[in-house]
């Protein structure tokens, strides 16, 4: 991608991983790159762990913040089953290029399982991979306990998409350390770990 292009990230979970966060910072990034941002969230009970989504887009010029069906150039799933649910966003393969599916492992049942009206998939990992798109799935979770803190998981994912950007991997794990460095400087240095790992975990 260049940016004369747009490129479209989709990121979805449930409430309390973190998934406006991410989206915010992808967008500190991108502005950070003179690219024009565009972002929207839809967040259903997202502090009682209810679905989230986040659009984002940018490039020369973009005029709607929302990703058609089918023109996601990422899917950064927080949650399996939500990567599921959102993957027909993603583009098809044609030829080499096509759109990747970053999805951490992680199984968490919404509210709309418990009330019935959504039946959870047994597999959705292999679910997304039948459609024919390109997935890349790791337990963040567990990269995240490895280093101490399960809010690390945020970071772990944006490091795990961060090959797949229009600009350097660098300028992404830069203004994540500086966000959380501000607070504490160990808080930069762990997240700083975190991305690197999320990062590697990306390419598996």
């Amino acid at each position: 991608m260049n940016q004369s292009q747009t490129t479209n990230i989709l990121v979805v979970g449930v409430g309390g991983q973190g998934v406006m966060t991410a989206s915010e910072i992808l967008s500190e990034a991108a502005i950070s790159q003179g690219f024009d941002v565009k972002k929207t969230e839809v967040a259903g009970m997202s502090q009682r762990g209810g679905v989230v989504s986040s659009h984002v887009r940018f490039g020369t010029t973009v005029l709607s913040p929302e990703i058609p069906p089918g023109e996601a150039d990422i899917l950064v799933g927080f949650e399996a089953a939500e990567a599921m649910r959102w993957s027909h966003y993603l583009r098809q393969k044609n030829g080499a290029s096509g759109g990747v599916a970053m999805i951490n492992r992680l199984k968490l049942e919404p509210p709309i399982v418990s009330l019935g009206l959504f039946a959870y998939p047994d597999d959705p990992v292999a679910a997304v991979r039948a459609r024919g798109l390109e997935v890349h799935d790791f337990d963040a979770g567990e990269i995240a306990r490895e280093l101490g803190d399960l809010r690390l998981v945020n970071t772990i994912m944006l490091g795990a998409i961060s090959d797949n950007l229009p600009f350097p991997a660098v300028t992404l794990k830069e203004c994540i350390v500086a966000r959380f460095a501000a607070k504490k400087p160990e808080l930069g240095e762990l997240n700083a770990k975190a991305f690197e790992l999320g990062k590697a975990a990306g390419k598996k």
